[in-house]
This record gives structure tokens, C-alpha cells and sequence, in this order.
């Protein structure tokens, strides 16, 4: 470990604190009622992991090595204030643990005005893409 750089199974560079933002504006499809969790018209909580899934992706960017990607595998999300249709989210990921191939996340969503909408943690692993398809 050098200047807060982890190296993980794969020779990849992971540093704790690498962040990843993703922008977003809720849309009918987005909606409780429209991805079959509910049937109010707000932000779904899927959808909501959808976009924390997606950040902790750009968080990453570039640090892995060709021929491998990062699958997810556990999350813990709290989805405490409704989003209706037109608003804007944004969810911020950051890096808080390496372990060897496990990555761990932090997360957390909040409309334009700040207001924390939710948040939680993403568990991602690091895999050989070709050798993940292949088993299939």
C-alpha cells in the first residue's frame, strides 16, 4: 500500500475516497407504480439503487484492467423522502473499502435542494469478465 493506493487481486489501482456522481431527472418510467414496486407514482426504490449502482461504476472508471468488470453483490439501501416525476436526483458513491477483489460503497441521494432523498452501501466484486460469461 503506497500513498493510500490499494492494490487488488487483479494489479488494480483502487483508492478509498474515489467518488462517482450521476445526474438524473425522475421520468414516468422511474416511478414505483411504473417499475412494479409499488404503485404510487415516485421515485422507485429499484430505480434509486439502479443510480447508486451506476455511480459507484463511475467512481471506478479507469481503474480497472482490460478484460475484467465489477459485478454487484450485496446492498443496503434506506430510501427515506419521496421524488415526484420532474424532479432531479443525484447520488453520490464513494470508495470505502478494498479488500482483494471486494469493493464497498457508500452512497447518497439527495433532490436539487439538497435534501438527503436516501442512502446506503453497494458491495461490488472485481471479476474476469470473459471467464464470468462463460459461466453462465
Amino acid at each position: 500500500m503506497s500513498n493510500g493506493t490499494i492494490q487488488g487481486a487483479h494489479d488494480h489501482g483502487f483508492e478509498v475516497g474515489q467518488q462517482g456522481r450521476v445526474s438524473h431527472t425522475v421520468t414516468e418510467a422511474d416511478t414505483a407504480a411504473a417499475q412494479g414496486s409499488g404503485d404510487v407514482p415516485a421515485l422507485a426504490t429499484p430505480r434509486l439503487l439502479a443510480l447508486a449502482e451506476a455511480a459507484t461504476l463511475v467512481a471506478i472508471a479507469g481503474s480497472l484492467t482490460s478484460g475484467d468488470s465489477t459485478v454487484g453483490t450485496r446492498v443496503d439501501v434506506e430510501h427515506i423522502a419521496p421524488m415526484a416525476v420532474g424532479s432531479d436526483v443525484e447520488v453520490l458513491a464513494t470508495l470505502q473499502r478494498v479488500d482483494g477483489r471486494l469493493l464497498r460503497f457508500e452512497f447518497a441521494a439527495a433532490d436539487d435542494t439538497g435534501r438527503l432523498i436516501g442512502h446506503g452501501h453497494v458491495t461490488r466484486v472485481v471479476v474476469n469478465r470473459k471467464r464470468f460469461l462463460d459461466r453462465l
